[in-house]
């Protein structure tokens, strides 16, 4: 098998050991046999076990944010914007696989890189989202971040809120409740095109 497929298949199933166990109780054990390779063939690509959690994390906070700052390209209507920028975060935690549990919800998040990568998904999230409100509206920079993370942390919490509590909302009726929620409030934000 080639390099990279090698790899995607160790990534496949050390997110499956660590969705399942969490990081203290995955063994790379467990994760060798999960994939079908030797221990040895696992330390080939990861030379242990933080390793390649960070690098399942990174696969997994590059999807978050590439999936975020297309859904604000998606379109020029700020409602719209909003709206897909919300469900974001509701499709990410609907996942089958789980993997908004290693963003989200790791149990390690005491060790310094592991905490970087987790904080990197709300700053660059609310990044995208700041240069949007900034252009729309004039405000100053620290101004338009502090409502982006504002907005990030609301769609993120209620989405991990959704998920605990599923059966009770559709998964489209809670992304509409909390956008229309966020677009209520953003909008009060006067578009710079409008006050001239």
């Amino acid at each position: 098998m080639p390099r990279t497929a090698r790899r995607a298949q160790l990534l496949e199933a050390a997110l499956e050991v660590f969705v399942a166990q969490g990081y203290h109780s995955a063994a790379m054990d467990d994760i060798a046999d999960r994939a079908g390779v030797s221990k040895p063939v696992l330390y080939q690509h990861f030379p242990g076990k933080l390793e390649l959690y960070l690098a399942l994390l990174d696969r997994s906070c590059d999807t978050i944010i590439e999936a975020c700052k297309d859904a604000l390209a998606s379109t020029d209507d700020n409602k719209l914007r909003v709206t897909a920028t919300v469900q974001v975060f509701y499709d990410y935690v609907a996942g089958a696989r789980g993997a908004f549990r290693l963003v989200f919800e790791s149990d390690l998040t005491n060790e310094d890189a592991v905490r970087a990568r987790v904080d990197r998904v709300t700053h660059s999230c609310a990044e995208a989202i700041a240069e949007v409100i900034h252009e729309d509206t004039g405000l100053p920079g620290e101004q338009s971040r502090l409502l982006a993370v504002s907005l990030v942390g609301m769609a993120q919490v209620s989405a991990r809120f959704w998920l605990d509590t599923a059966g009770e909302i559709s998964q489209d009726d809670a992304a509409t409740l909390v956008s229309g929620l966020a677009w209520r409030g953003i909008r009060g934000y006067p578009r710079a095109d409008d006050q001239l």
